[in-house]
Protein backbone atom coordinates (compact mmCIF):
# COMPACT_ATOMS: atom_id res chain seq x y z
CA UNK A 1 0.00 0.00 0.00
CA UNK A 2 2.72 2.28 0.41
CA UNK A 3 4.15 1.51 -2.50
CA UNK A 4 1.41 2.24 -4.24
CA UNK A 5 1.10 5.74 -2.34
CA UNK A 6 4.52 6.70 -3.17
CA UNK A 7 4.56 5.75 -6.62
CA UNK A 8 0.99 8.01 -7.42
CA UNK A 9 2.59 11.00 -5.76
CA UNK A 10 5.37 11.20 -7.50
CA UNK A 11 3.43 10.88 -10.70
CA UNK A 12 0.64 13.98 -9.09
CA UNK A 13 4.72 15.83 -8.59
CA UNK A 14 5.32 15.21 -12.12
CA UNK A 15 2.30 16.67 -13.35
CA UNK A 16 2.54 19.83 -10.73
CA UNK A 17 5.90 20.12 -12.08
CA UNK A 18 5.68 19.93 -15.57
CA UNK A 19 5.46 23.52 -16.74
CA UNK A 20 8.46 24.29 -14.68
CA UNK A 21 10.52 21.42 -16.89
CA UNK A 22 9.32 23.09 -20.06
CA UNK A 23 6.68 20.77 -20.64
CA UNK A 24 3.63 22.35 -22.04
CA UNK A 25 -0.36 21.92 -21.64
CA UNK A 26 -2.37 19.82 -24.11
CA UNK A 27 -3.70 22.81 -25.59
CA UNK A 28 -0.27 24.17 -25.86
CA UNK A 29 0.82 20.90 -27.72
CA UNK A 30 -2.11 21.29 -29.97
CA UNK A 31 -0.87 24.08 -31.01
CA UNK A 32 2.69 23.12 -31.48
CA UNK A 33 2.11 20.78 -33.67
CA UNK A 34 0.08 22.79 -35.81
CA UNK A 35 2.71 25.08 -36.56
CA UNK A 36 5.45 22.35 -36.68
CA UNK A 37 3.69 19.48 -38.47
CA UNK A 38 4.96 20.61 -41.93
CA UNK A 39 9.03 21.23 -40.84
CA UNK A 40 8.83 17.86 -38.91
CA UNK A 41 7.57 16.06 -42.12
CA UNK A 42 10.57 17.97 -44.28
CA UNK A 43 12.88 16.99 -42.01
CA UNK A 44 12.03 13.29 -42.03
CA UNK A 45 11.55 13.39 -45.77
CA UNK A 46 14.81 14.82 -45.69
CA UNK A 47 16.61 12.63 -43.82
CA UNK A 48 15.33 9.42 -45.18
CA UNK A 49 16.24 10.65 -48.50
CA UNK A 50 20.00 11.56 -47.15
CA UNK A 51 20.07 7.59 -45.59
CA UNK A 52 19.09 6.23 -49.22
CA UNK A 53 21.60 8.26 -50.90
CA UNK A 54 24.52 7.22 -48.64
CA UNK A 55 23.14 3.20 -48.77
CA UNK A 56 23.22 3.85 -52.45
CA UNK A 57 26.16 5.57 -52.64
CA UNK A 58 28.02 3.16 -50.49
CA UNK A 59 26.65 0.22 -52.37
CA UNK A 60 28.57 1.62 -55.66
CA UNK A 61 31.55 1.09 -54.23
CA UNK A 62 31.01 -2.30 -52.68
CA UNK A 63 31.64 -5.47 -55.40
CA UNK A 64 28.24 -6.40 -55.77
CA UNK A 65 27.48 -2.97 -57.65
CA UNK A 66 30.73 -3.61 -59.89
CA UNK A 67 30.83 -7.61 -60.30
CA UNK A 68 30.48 -8.81 -64.02
CA UNK A 69 30.30 -12.54 -64.98
CA UNK A 70 33.58 -12.70 -66.19
CA UNK A 71 34.92 -11.90 -62.81
CA UNK A 72 32.73 -14.39 -61.01
CA UNK A 73 34.09 -17.03 -63.71
CA UNK A 74 37.44 -16.41 -62.39
CA UNK A 75 36.67 -16.24 -58.91
CA UNK A 76 35.49 -19.76 -59.63
CA UNK A 77 38.63 -20.82 -61.62
CA UNK A 78 40.97 -19.45 -58.75
CA UNK A 79 39.01 -21.93 -56.28
CA UNK A 80 39.19 -24.80 -58.18
CA UNK A 81 43.01 -23.81 -58.62
CA UNK A 82 43.49 -24.04 -54.59
CA UNK A 83 41.12 -27.01 -54.62
CA UNK A 84 43.31 -28.45 -56.76
CA UNK A 85 46.56 -27.91 -54.62
CA UNK A 86 45.27 -28.86 -51.43
CA UNK A 87 42.78 -31.78 -52.42
CA UNK A 88 44.95 -33.34 -54.85
CA UNK A 89 48.71 -32.56 -54.03
CA UNK A 90 49.25 -30.58 -58.04
CA UNK A 91 52.25 -28.24 -56.99
CA UNK A 92 50.50 -26.54 -54.24
CA UNK A 93 53.38 -24.34 -54.09
CA UNK A 94 52.30 -22.76 -57.30
CA UNK A 95 48.72 -23.46 -57.03
CA UNK A 96 47.98 -22.05 -53.87
CA UNK A 97 49.37 -18.92 -54.49
CA UNK A 98 48.31 -18.15 -57.64
CA UNK A 99 44.64 -19.44 -57.17
CA UNK A 100 44.16 -16.45 -54.17
CA UNK A 101 45.88 -14.06 -56.85
CA UNK A 102 43.09 -14.72 -59.52
CA UNK A 103 40.85 -14.47 -56.51
CA UNK A 104 42.19 -11.34 -55.25
CA UNK A 105 42.40 -9.36 -58.90
CA UNK A 106 39.11 -10.67 -59.88
CA UNK A 107 37.43 -8.62 -56.98
CA UNK A 108 35.75 -6.18 -58.28
CA UNK A 109 36.97 -2.68 -57.27
CA UNK A 110 36.36 1.34 -58.12
CA UNK A 111 38.68 2.45 -61.00
CA UNK A 112 41.05 5.36 -59.29
CA UNK A 113 41.51 4.19 -56.11
CA UNK A 114 44.84 2.96 -56.49
CA UNK A 115 43.83 -0.95 -56.11
CA UNK A 116 44.26 -3.05 -59.39
CA UNK A 117 47.41 -4.48 -60.32
CA UNK A 118 47.75 -2.61 -63.51
CA UNK A 119 46.79 0.75 -61.85
CA UNK A 120 49.85 2.87 -60.92
CA UNK A 121 50.57 3.47 -57.57
CA UNK A 122 48.79 0.35 -56.13
CA UNK A 123 50.37 -1.97 -54.10
CA UNK A 124 50.05 -4.43 -56.25
CA UNK A 125 51.42 -2.68 -59.31
CA UNK A 126 54.60 -2.21 -57.37
CA UNK A 127 54.70 -5.87 -56.76
CA UNK A 128 53.87 -6.75 -60.62
CA UNK A 129 57.01 -4.91 -61.16
CA UNK A 130 59.00 -8.24 -60.55
CA UNK A 131 57.30 -9.55 -63.20
CA UNK A 132 56.90 -7.55 -65.65
CA UNK A 133 60.65 -6.48 -65.93
CA UNK A 134 61.93 -10.30 -65.36
CA UNK A 135 63.12 -10.37 -61.61
CA UNK A 136 61.29 -13.03 -60.15
CA UNK A 137 62.48 -15.54 -62.49
CA UNK A 138 66.45 -15.25 -62.36
CA UNK A 139 65.55 -15.45 -58.27
CA UNK A 140 63.85 -18.57 -58.80
CA UNK A 141 66.60 -19.73 -61.00
CA UNK A 142 68.87 -19.48 -58.54
CA UNK A 143 66.94 -21.04 -55.57
CA UNK A 144 66.43 -24.42 -58.26
CA UNK A 145 70.24 -23.95 -58.69
CA UNK A 146 71.10 -24.25 -55.13
CA UNK A 147 68.65 -27.27 -54.88
CA UNK A 148 69.83 -29.73 -57.87
CA UNK A 149 71.92 -32.09 -58.12
CA UNK A 150 73.94 -32.57 -61.23
CA UNK A 151 75.61 -35.59 -60.48
CA UNK A 152 73.40 -37.76 -62.54
CA UNK A 153 73.63 -35.85 -65.79
CA UNK A 154 77.45 -35.36 -65.26
CA UNK A 155 77.39 -38.95 -64.48
CA UNK A 156 75.75 -39.93 -68.00
CA UNK A 157 75.83 -37.00 -70.43
CA UNK A 158 74.05 -38.45 -73.21
CA UNK A 159 71.11 -37.99 -71.51
CA UNK A 160 71.32 -34.27 -72.08
CA UNK A 161 69.84 -35.28 -75.34
CA UNK A 162 66.46 -36.06 -73.96
CA UNK A 163 65.89 -32.71 -72.73
CA UNK A 164 67.03 -30.72 -75.50
CA UNK A 165 64.61 -33.00 -77.86
CA UNK A 166 61.96 -32.51 -75.51
CA UNK A 167 62.46 -28.74 -76.87
CA UNK A 168 60.67 -29.29 -80.15
CA UNK A 169 57.45 -28.45 -78.42
CA UNK A 170 58.71 -24.89 -77.97
CA UNK A 171 59.16 -24.49 -81.65
CA UNK A 172 56.25 -26.69 -82.95
CA UNK A 173 54.13 -23.97 -80.52
CA UNK A 174 55.71 -21.06 -81.73
CA UNK A 175 54.73 -22.06 -85.76
CA UNK A 176 51.12 -23.11 -84.09
CA UNK A 177 51.23 -19.60 -82.86
CA UNK A 178 52.26 -17.70 -86.04
CA UNK A 179 49.31 -20.14 -87.98
CA UNK A 180 46.57 -18.37 -85.20
CA UNK A 181 47.71 -15.08 -86.02
CA UNK A 182 50.08 -14.13 -83.68
CA UNK A 183 52.55 -11.85 -84.50
CA UNK A 184 56.35 -12.98 -83.95
CA UNK A 185 57.13 -11.52 -80.27
CA UNK A 186 53.78 -12.67 -79.20
CA UNK A 187 54.08 -16.21 -80.86
CA UNK A 188 57.86 -16.75 -79.50
CA UNK A 189 56.74 -15.53 -75.42
CA UNK A 190 54.02 -18.22 -76.23
CA UNK A 191 56.31 -21.27 -77.79
CA UNK A 192 57.93 -21.33 -74.74
CA UNK A 193 54.99 -22.69 -72.82
CA UNK A 194 56.14 -25.99 -74.81
CA UNK A 195 59.20 -26.00 -72.57
CA UNK A 196 56.99 -26.65 -69.32
CA UNK A 197 58.71 -24.07 -67.40
CA UNK A 198 56.64 -21.67 -65.53
CA UNK A 199 60.00 -19.34 -64.55
CA UNK A 200 61.10 -19.16 -68.37
CA UNK A 201 57.92 -18.51 -69.56
CA UNK A 202 56.99 -15.55 -67.53
CA UNK A 203 60.83 -14.29 -68.37
CA UNK A 204 60.23 -14.40 -72.47
CA UNK A 205 56.65 -13.26 -72.29
CA UNK A 206 57.82 -10.01 -70.01
CA UNK A 207 60.40 -9.16 -72.81
CA UNK A 208 58.55 -10.17 -75.82
CA UNK A 209 54.38 -9.67 -74.91
CA UNK A 210 54.26 -7.31 -72.28
CA UNK A 211 51.93 -4.91 -74.14
CA UNK A 212 54.46 -2.29 -74.21
CA UNK A 213 57.02 -3.07 -77.12
CA UNK A 214 55.81 -1.69 -80.46
CA UNK A 215 56.79 -3.29 -84.01
CA UNK A 216 57.97 -1.65 -87.13
CA UNK A 217 54.36 -1.08 -88.21
CA UNK A 218 53.55 0.62 -85.33
CA UNK A 219 51.16 -2.17 -83.77
CA UNK A 220 51.87 -3.03 -80.03
CA UNK A 221 52.40 -6.69 -78.87
CA UNK A 222 49.47 -7.65 -76.44
CA UNK A 223 50.33 -8.05 -73.11
CA UNK A 224 50.07 -11.99 -72.83
CA UNK A 225 51.91 -12.41 -69.67
CA UNK A 226 49.00 -13.76 -67.07
CA UNK A 227 47.75 -15.73 -69.56
CA UNK A 228 51.18 -17.38 -70.84
CA UNK A 229 52.51 -17.88 -67.11
CA UNK A 230 49.02 -19.43 -65.87
CA UNK A 231 49.14 -21.88 -68.79
CA UNK A 232 52.85 -22.72 -67.87
CA UNK A 233 52.05 -23.52 -64.35
CA UNK A 234 48.56 -25.04 -65.04
CA UNK A 235 50.03 -27.89 -67.28
CA UNK A 236 53.34 -28.31 -64.90
CA UNK A 237 51.05 -28.97 -61.80
CA UNK A 238 49.48 -31.66 -64.67
CA UNK A 239 52.23 -33.67 -65.30
CA UNK A 240 51.04 -36.51 -63.06
CA UNK A 241 47.53 -36.12 -65.60
CA UNK A 242 48.94 -35.45 -68.88
CA UNK A 243 51.91 -37.43 -69.34
CA UNK A 244 51.43 -41.11 -68.16
CA UNK A 245 48.70 -41.75 -70.61
CA UNK A 246 51.24 -40.82 -73.19
CA UNK A 247 54.23 -42.60 -71.91
CA UNK A 248 52.20 -45.94 -72.10
CA UNK A 249 51.08 -44.83 -75.51
CA UNK A 250 54.50 -44.69 -76.96
CA UNK A 251 56.27 -47.64 -75.34
CA UNK A 252 55.60 -51.13 -75.24
CA UNK A 253 55.52 -53.18 -71.95
CA UNK A 254 59.26 -54.45 -72.84
CA UNK A 255 60.76 -51.32 -73.35
CA UNK A 256 59.24 -49.94 -69.52
CA UNK A 257 60.86 -53.42 -68.15
CA UNK A 258 64.75 -51.76 -69.71
CA UNK A 259 67.02 -51.85 -66.58
CA UNK A 260 69.42 -49.16 -67.10
CA UNK A 261 72.83 -49.46 -65.05
CA UNK A 262 73.34 -47.27 -62.02
CA UNK A 263 75.22 -44.11 -62.27
CA UNK A 264 79.01 -43.75 -61.52
CA UNK A 265 79.72 -41.92 -58.85
CA UNK A 266 80.48 -38.59 -59.27
CA UNK A 267 83.40 -37.08 -57.36
CA UNK A 268 83.02 -33.54 -55.62
CA UNK A 269 85.54 -31.57 -57.49
CA UNK A 270 83.16 -32.54 -60.83
CA UNK A 271 80.47 -31.21 -58.97
CA UNK A 272 82.34 -28.17 -58.10
CA UNK A 273 83.28 -27.65 -62.05
CA UNK A 274 80.15 -28.40 -63.48
CA UNK A 275 78.39 -25.32 -62.80
CA UNK A 276 81.22 -22.77 -63.86
CA UNK A 277 81.98 -24.86 -67.23
CA UNK A 278 77.83 -25.51 -67.88
CA UNK A 279 77.78 -21.55 -66.82
CA UNK A 280 80.52 -20.69 -69.89
CA UNK A 281 79.09 -23.15 -72.59
CA UNK A 282 75.65 -22.42 -71.95
CA UNK A 283 75.58 -18.35 -72.04
CA UNK A 284 78.44 -18.47 -74.88
CA UNK A 285 75.50 -20.04 -76.98
CA UNK A 286 72.99 -18.09 -75.73
CA UNK A 287 73.79 -14.86 -74.44
CA UNK A 288 70.66 -14.00 -74.04
CA UNK A 289 69.33 -16.49 -71.04
CA UNK A 290 72.44 -15.20 -69.11
CA UNK A 291 70.05 -13.88 -66.58
CA UNK A 292 68.18 -17.49 -66.13
CA UNK A 293 71.47 -19.31 -66.50
CA UNK A 294 73.56 -16.96 -65.13
CA UNK A 295 71.28 -17.39 -61.54
CA UNK A 296 70.99 -21.36 -62.18
CA UNK A 297 74.82 -22.07 -62.12
CA UNK A 298 75.59 -19.59 -59.69
CA UNK A 299 72.49 -21.46 -57.26
CA UNK A 300 74.56 -24.51 -58.20
CA UNK A 301 78.17 -24.01 -57.28
CA UNK A 302 77.02 -22.04 -53.62
CA UNK A 303 75.63 -26.05 -53.18
CA UNK A 304 78.68 -27.87 -54.18
CA UNK A 305 81.78 -24.82 -53.52
CA UNK A 306 81.08 -26.56 -49.49
CA UNK A 307 82.18 -23.05 -48.62
CA UNK A 308 78.99 -21.04 -48.75
CA UNK A 309 76.00 -23.74 -46.90
CA UNK A 310 74.29 -20.36 -45.38
CA UNK A 311 73.89 -18.60 -48.54
CA UNK A 312 72.90 -22.00 -50.06
CA UNK A 313 70.55 -22.68 -47.79
CA UNK A 314 69.04 -19.37 -47.67
CA UNK A 315 68.72 -19.65 -51.86
CA UNK A 316 66.65 -22.92 -51.67
CA UNK A 317 64.52 -21.97 -49.10
CA UNK A 318 63.45 -18.58 -47.36
CA UNK A 319 64.44 -16.94 -50.58
CA UNK A 320 62.69 -19.04 -53.43
CA UNK A 321 59.76 -19.13 -50.84
CA UNK A 322 58.91 -15.84 -51.10
CA UNK A 323 59.52 -14.86 -54.43
CA UNK A 324 57.59 -17.87 -54.99
CA UNK A 325 54.46 -16.30 -53.18
CA UNK A 326 55.06 -12.71 -54.95
CA UNK A 327 55.44 -14.53 -58.18
CA UNK A 328 52.26 -16.79 -57.84
CA UNK A 329 50.53 -13.93 -56.19
CA UNK A 330 51.11 -11.42 -58.48
CA UNK A 331 50.47 -13.87 -61.25
CA UNK A 332 47.33 -14.65 -60.60
CA UNK A 333 46.45 -11.17 -60.30
CA UNK A 334 46.85 -10.28 -63.06
CA UNK A 335 44.08 -12.45 -64.85
CA UNK A 336 41.60 -9.57 -63.90
CA UNK A 337 38.78 -11.06 -66.40
CA UNK A 338 38.61 -8.28 -68.64
CA UNK A 339 42.07 -8.97 -69.66
CA UNK A 340 42.26 -12.38 -69.64
CA UNK A 341 39.02 -14.22 -70.55
CA UNK A 342 39.71 -13.32 -74.26
CA UNK A 343 40.20 -15.24 -77.65
CA UNK A 344 43.77 -15.31 -77.27
CA UNK A 345 44.01 -16.52 -73.64
CA UNK A 346 41.60 -19.63 -75.28
CA UNK A 347 43.81 -19.98 -77.78
CA UNK A 348 47.16 -19.96 -75.53
CA UNK A 349 45.67 -22.81 -73.01
CA UNK A 350 45.48 -24.77 -76.40
CA UNK A 351 48.41 -24.59 -77.64
CA UNK A 352 49.57 -25.09 -74.46
CA UNK A 353 48.37 -28.44 -74.38
CA UNK A 354 49.53 -29.56 -77.60
CA UNK A 355 52.95 -28.18 -76.82
CA UNK A 356 53.05 -30.04 -73.70
CA UNK A 357 51.62 -33.03 -75.29
CA UNK A 358 54.59 -32.59 -78.25
CA UNK A 359 57.66 -31.88 -75.88
CA UNK A 360 56.51 -35.46 -73.87
CA UNK A 361 56.68 -37.04 -77.15
CA UNK A 362 59.61 -35.80 -78.30
CA UNK A 363 61.74 -36.93 -75.50
CA UNK A 364 59.99 -40.50 -75.81
CA UNK A 365 60.72 -41.12 -79.07
CA UNK A 366 64.36 -39.66 -78.97
CA UNK A 367 64.87 -42.23 -76.31
CA UNK A 368 63.58 -44.95 -78.50
CA UNK A 369 65.88 -43.59 -81.28
CA UNK A 370 68.89 -43.43 -78.90
CA UNK A 371 68.10 -47.05 -78.05
CA UNK A 372 69.34 -47.72 -82.10
CA UNK A 373 72.58 -47.78 -81.06
CA UNK A 374 72.71 -48.33 -77.91
CA UNK A 375 73.62 -52.35 -77.01
CA UNK A 376 73.01 -54.32 -73.76
CA UNK A 377 73.32 -52.26 -70.23
CA UNK A 378 73.82 -49.15 -72.43
CA UNK A 379 70.28 -48.96 -73.46
CA UNK A 380 67.95 -46.49 -72.00
CA UNK A 381 64.55 -46.89 -70.54
CA UNK A 382 62.07 -44.71 -72.81
CA UNK A 383 60.07 -43.82 -70.19
CA UNK A 384 62.69 -41.47 -69.06
CA UNK A 385 62.61 -39.32 -72.25
CA UNK A 386 59.30 -38.18 -70.91
CA UNK A 387 61.38 -36.36 -67.87
CA UNK A 388 62.69 -33.85 -70.64
CA UNK A 389 60.32 -31.14 -70.12
CA UNK A 390 61.81 -29.01 -67.07
CA UNK A 391 59.15 -29.18 -64.73
CA UNK A 392 61.32 -30.47 -62.23
CA UNK A 393 61.54 -32.68 -60.33
CA UNK A 394 57.64 -33.58 -60.88
CA UNK A 395 58.43 -35.14 -63.91
CA UNK A 396 61.27 -37.18 -62.97
CA UNK A 397 58.78 -38.78 -60.34
CA UNK A 398 55.78 -39.16 -62.97
CA UNK A 399 58.44 -41.03 -64.81
CA UNK A 400 59.63 -43.09 -61.33
CA UNK A 401 55.96 -43.89 -60.49
CA UNK A 402 55.36 -45.50 -64.07
CA UNK A 403 58.56 -47.63 -64.10
CA UNK A 404 57.52 -49.01 -60.57
CA UNK A 405 53.98 -49.71 -62.38
CA UNK A 406 55.91 -52.05 -64.96
CA UNK A 407 58.22 -53.05 -62.62
CA UNK A 408 58.44 -52.57 -58.36
CA UNK A 409 62.02 -53.10 -58.51
CA UNK A 410 62.95 -50.70 -61.36
CA UNK A 411 64.24 -47.28 -59.68
CA UNK A 412 64.28 -44.64 -62.29
CA UNK A 413 64.90 -41.37 -60.34
CA UNK A 414 67.93 -41.11 -60.70
CA UNK A 415 68.06 -41.77 -64.13
CA UNK A 416 65.28 -39.37 -65.23
CA UNK A 417 66.52 -36.40 -63.14
CA UNK A 418 69.38 -36.16 -65.84
CA UNK A 419 66.70 -35.37 -68.70
CA UNK A 420 65.07 -33.50 -66.35
CA UNK A 421 67.76 -30.86 -65.34
CA UNK A 422 68.82 -30.99 -68.53
CA UNK A 423 65.18 -29.64 -69.90
CA UNK A 424 65.38 -26.66 -67.32
CA UNK A 425 68.88 -25.67 -69.05
CA UNK A 426 67.37 -26.11 -72.54
CA UNK A 427 64.34 -24.05 -72.22
CA UNK A 428 66.52 -21.28 -70.67
CA UNK A 429 68.58 -22.08 -73.88
CA UNK A 430 65.79 -21.76 -76.26
CA UNK A 431 64.14 -18.57 -74.56
CA UNK A 432 67.58 -16.82 -74.87
CA UNK A 433 68.14 -17.89 -78.84
CA UNK A 434 64.45 -16.47 -79.11
CA UNK A 435 65.01 -13.74 -77.37
CA UNK A 436 68.38 -12.83 -79.54
CA UNK A 437 65.98 -13.03 -83.11
CA UNK A 438 62.87 -11.69 -81.33
CA UNK A 439 63.76 -9.00 -78.96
Amino acid sequence: MKKIILIFGVLSLLVFIRPVLGFNTNSAKTEVSAMSYDDDITVAEGFISEAFNGIKQFYQYTGFANATSGNLIMIIIGIVFIYLGIKFDYEPLLLIPIGTGVIIGNIPFVVGNQTGIYETGSVLNYLYFGVVKGVYPPLIFLGIGAMTDFSSLIANPKLMLLGAAAQIGVFATFIGALYLGFNLPEAGAIGIIGGADGPTAIFLSSKLANGINVLADGTTVKNLIGPIAIAAYSYMALVPVIQPPIMKLLTSKKERLIRMKPPRAVSQKEKMIFPVVALLLTTFISPSALPLLGMLFFGNLLKESGRTERLADTARTKLIDIVTILLGVTVGASTQADIFITKDSLMIFGLGAISFVIATMGGLLFAKFMNLFLKGDERINPLIGAAGVSAVPDSARVVHAEGLKADPRNYLLMHAMAPNVAGVIGSAIAAGIILSFLG
